[in-house]
């Protein structure tokens, strides 16, 4: 009989983790917004530059930001096709939530961009986490459009304030398993004092 110990059920929830943008609602409320989003709060940051902000668009306001992503996606290519501007113009009325991921980083600070970058991913990665912890679904969307001056105006950012993408957040139509996830066999190495190799690279 094996005597390793039993996985945590907090690893569990990790590992059972998968994005989906089939979702419906209800999102979270006001309450559980926010302390979803605290969880975002506890990436790395070295320097303390607290680069994350978000920016929460829900309710009415679904619509009405739509048309700001469509002017921003004219703006950016006037020949864009109808049909992308109607299936984008859809996406972001309908669902039932999203969250603007804001960095606010330093370029000419002491802590090299890239670390304040990776703190806006950790960030978002443990928001997705929390969402999947407090039953609810998110995918992570990135955008062409974002630095469009219309965009940022109708956002409030500001100097090197910079969007690195959006979620779609609300409840999973249905349970999500998604696709199979590697080995970490293949993925990991230890090292013995000599180069490692990793099967997923052979």
């Amino acid at each position: 009989m094996s005597s390793a110990p039993a996985s945590s059920p907090a690893l569990d929830v990790l590992l059972s983790r998968a994005s989906t943008d089939h979702l419906s609602a209800p999102a979270p409320d006001k309450e559980q917004i926010a302390r979803i989003l605290s969880a975002g709060l506890r990436a790395p940051d070295h320097g303390k530059i607290r680069p994350w902000r978000y920016i929460v668009i829900k309710g009415k306001h679904r619509a009405e930001f739509a048309e700001q992503v469509v002017k921003a996606m004219v703006a950016l290519d006037p020949d864009v096709p109808q049909k992308k501007i109607e299936k984008r113009r859809q996406r972001f009325s309908e669902m039932p939530m999203i969250v603007a991921l804001v960095m606010a980083l330093e370029p000419d600070g002491k802590i090299p961009v890239l670390e304040q970058e990776l703190s806006v991913g950790a960030a978002t990665m443990n928001v997705l986490n929390a969402l999947h912890a407090e039953g609810f679904g998110g995918f992570w969307v990135s955008s062409d459009f974002a630095d469009q001056p219309c965009f940022r105006e109708a956002l409030g950012l500001t100097g090197t304030q910079s969007l690195a993408g959006f979620l779609f957040v609300g409840t999973p139509d249905k349970p999500v398993h998604g696709a199979k996830r590697p080995d970490i066999a293949d993925y990991m190495a230890v090292w013995k004092g000599e180069p490692v190799s990793f099967g997923a690279d052979k």
